[in-house]
C-alpha cells in the first residue's frame, strides 16, 4: 500500500505543477477556459499559484495535508469550470485527480483512529 500511495503522490504533485504553470502564465485557453466562471486574468493567475504551490507543498509530509487540500479547490474549479463548458467527460476526468486529493486529505485526518496505527492489536 505504502508503495502505490507513493505513486500517487508524485502523479499529483506532477499534475498540480503542471496544471499550475499555464494558469500563472496566463496561457490563452487556461484565461478563456476559466472565463466560463467569471474568472479574471488575476484570479485565474491566483488559482495556478495555489494549485502549483499546493503541489510543491504536497512534497513535505509536514504540509501534505494544505498541499492536497489546495490542490483539491482548484482541481474542483476546473472541474466546475469544465461541465459549465459543456464537457462532461473532461469534468469527470479531473475529478480523478481531485479524489486523490481528497483521500490524501482524508487520510491524513484520520492518522491515529486505527487501532492497527497505535499498536494496539
Amino acid at each position: 500500500m505504502r508503495i502505490f500511495k507513493a505513486v500517487l503522490l508524485v502523479l499529483l504533485v506532477l499534475l498540480n505543477l503542471a496544471a499550475g504553470i499555464p494558469k500563472i502564465l496566463q496561457m490563452p485557453q487556461e484565461l478563456e477556459f476559466l472565463a466560463h466562471l467569471g474568472l479574471s486574468p488575476i484570479a485565474v493567475s491566483i488559482l495556478g499559484v495555489i494549485q502549483f504551490s499546493g503541489g510543491g507543498l504536497l512534497v513535505l509530509s509536514k504540509t501534505r495535508v494544505v498541499g492536497a487540500a489546495s490542490g483539491l479547490i482548484a482541481l474542483v474549479v476546473s472541474a466546475i469550470a469544465l461541465f459549465i463548458a459543456g464537457s462532461a467527460g473532461m469534468g469527470l476526468l479531473t475529478l480523478l485527480p481531485a479524489a486523490i486529493a481528497a483521500f490524501f486529505v482524508f487520510d491524513e485526518f484520520t492518522k491515529g483512529s486505527d487501532p492497527a496505527d497505535r499498536g494496539a492489536a
